[in-house]
């Protein structure tokens, strides 16, 4: 009785354990079982073992397969009820060895527990080894030896003991197609037995928890993605499948997720375009034309900072996206677009010279076509020839004072346009003096995003916004 009683405590702290075995995804499970048997025959029945070892495979994650064999004892009372004579010392026993193969099917998995089903079929050699003598009827059957076919099925449930070891607990049934296990024939009834089993089971390969190929994903979570757990890289594109499905959200069974022709990894660390968009910088040209045909930037709308995106000049006005003044006739792309010349025609550049008339005070004049580079004060080469609109006009009137004023669009901070606006009317003031202007006739003021002449929502808006302004004030 306390044999039992330690046994059953035993079996819940064990059921309590939480360890990290698996029940699912091994390579080859192996284990070893304890049989407490209960035969089934005319004879009472007189508990007795079977070990059994096996060796499993598993299908799928519902289904294994397993192969075992075993050697046991078989063992019933001499005693037939009304027939006998019964001798209490005597037992009739038997030595079983079965070989079968079974389906396991677990229909479910917790995290400690692993319930199945099984069936089964299979061959046992028997031997008995003493024979019944409490009865003496015809029925008496003289062959000891024999192999007879078995169906064994049953129930169980596995218990996590740690990461590759299984404690295995079953209850099932055993039936033979022969009555001649305890030597002795009288009914059709044939001989079986029921059995109560606990067995260790050692499981090989990777734990489902485990990342075998260091990419940031366990086995299971790349088992349900399709992605295969043993390459770190399964689509080939230079970026581990684990960045891919937690960092950059591409596909990481598809080297160019967006379909630009631009493989995921080179977008990210190449290009710093987005792998899931076709146009980073949404400017009507896909990012791989960008890079390979026409080698603008793909992250910048505006490569050449003319007011125009790239698409735009690609595809509608065929200018050139990597220069500011396509015809070099010295006026911007952008500025001939918004005032409707020709940006491929160098001859409608230039305004006609201004007639020598004494310039007002208070007339103020847009120097249109002064550009910058991105971000700075310097002044775009192409630039010279409108400045000297302004030299010839400064020289014909030597007794004028003018103020140049720079001003900006109103993107950026206001602190760095109002810097910007005022270092690019000083870089014309500069070059106004280089040429043989005083410098005491100039005077330079930065007004940044404070007096628009048009809206800023528009590229073309905003592209007005950005101007030196020539003003006389004495």
């Amino acid at each position: 009785m306390k044999q039992k009683y330690y046994l059953a405590l035993t079996i819940l702290f064990l059921l309590s354990v939480s360890a990290n075995a698996q029940f699912k995804n091994y390579n080859v499970k192996a284990g070893i079982q304890y049989n407490q048997l209960m035969p089934f025959s005319e004879f009472d029945a007189s508990t007795s073992f079977l070990g059994r070892a096996f060796l499993g495979f598993e299908i799928n994650e519902t289904i294994s397969f397993e192969i075992g064999g075993g050697y046991g004892k078989y063992k019933t009372n001499d005693n037939l009820n009304a027939h006998s004579n019964t001798d209490p010392d005597h037992y009739v026993k038997t030595d079983i060895m079965p070989i079968d193969a079974r389906l396991k099917i677990a229909p479910f998995t917790s995290e400690n527990w692993n319930p199945y089903i099984y069936v089964g079929a299979g061959v046992m050699k028997y031997s008995v080894k003493e024979v019944p003598s409490s009865v003496n009827i015809p029925d008496y059957n003289k062959m000891e030896d024999g192999w007879t076919g078995i169906i064994p099925a049953g129930i169980g449930t596995e218990i996590k003991l740690s990461k590759n070891v299984i404690l295995d607990l079953n209850l099932g049934a055993t039936y033979s197609f022969t009555d001649l296990l305890n030597n002795f024939v009288i009914t059709d009834f044939k001989d079986g037995y029921g059995q109560l089993g606990i067995g260790l089971s050692f499981v090989s390969g990777d734990d489902c928890n485990t990342d075998i190929d260091k990419d940031g994903l366990t086995k299971c979570r790349e088992e349900q993605i399709g992605t295969d757990p043993e390459i770190a890289d399964t689509d080939g594109d230079g970026c581990k499948d684990g960045d891919e499905v937690n960092i950059y959200k591409t596909n990481p069974l598809n080297k160019d997720t967006d379909g630009d022709t631009l493989i995921d990894c080179d977008e990210i660390n190449r290009y710093n375009t987005n792998p899931l968009s076709k146009d980073t910088d949404s400017d009507k040209l896909m990012d791989n034309e960008e890079v390979n045909n026409y080698m603008t930037l793909p992250t910048d709308s505006d490569t050449d900072d003319d007011g125009l995106i790239d698409g735009d000049e690609v595809l509608t006005y065929k200018t050139n996206p990597k220069m500011v003044d396509t015809d070099l006739g010295s006026i911007g792309d952008g500025v001939e677009v918004g005032r409707g010349t020709d940006p491929l025609n160098a001859n409608d550049d230039l305004p006609p010279a201004p007639p020598k008339e004494e310039v007002k005070i208070g007339t103020v004049i847009v120097l249109e076509g002064i550009n910058f580079a991105s971000g700075s004060s310097e002044i775009s080469p192409g630039s010279e020839a409108i400045l000297e609109t302004a030299l010839s006009s400064m020289k014909n009137n030597p007794a004028i004072v003018v103020e140049i004023s720079g001003h900006t669009d109103s993107r950026g901070t206001r602190a760095r346009n109002m810097t910007l606006s005022k270092d690019r009317a000083e870089s014309v003031k500069s070059w106004l003096v280089s040429n043989g202007i005083e410098s005491s006739r100039i005077e330079t003021e930065g007004y940044g995003p404070d007096k628009p002449i048009d809206t800023n929502d528009t590229d073309e808006g905003r592209l007005r916004n950005r101007r030196i302004e020539f003003k006389r004030i004495r």
